[in-house]
């Protein structure tokens, strides 16, 4: 099996995949999708995620209260 990922949406006879999404296929059937217009071949390669991205862990903290001004 090879896994392919759609680059436009198309459907059939059985089967529909959205762009973007990820199949996987025999590789004859593979090749034949994978013609850089209609999908692209997937090789081992992890899905890119925002939090993969991020160097240091994101953190919530709360703005402080500003204080009155005393005149």
């Amino acid at each position: 099996m090879a896994r392919i990922r759609m680059l436009v949406s198309v459907a059939g006879d059985g089967f529909a995949w959205e762009a973007g999404q990820e199949v996987d296929l025999p590789g004859p059937q593979a090749a034949m999708w994978a013609d850089g217009v209609r999908a692209e071949m997937v090789r081992g390669e992890t899905r890119e995620t925002p939090e993969a991205n991020r160097a240091t862990p994101e953190r919530t903290t709360r703005a402080r209260r500003r204080q009155p001004s005393k005149e």
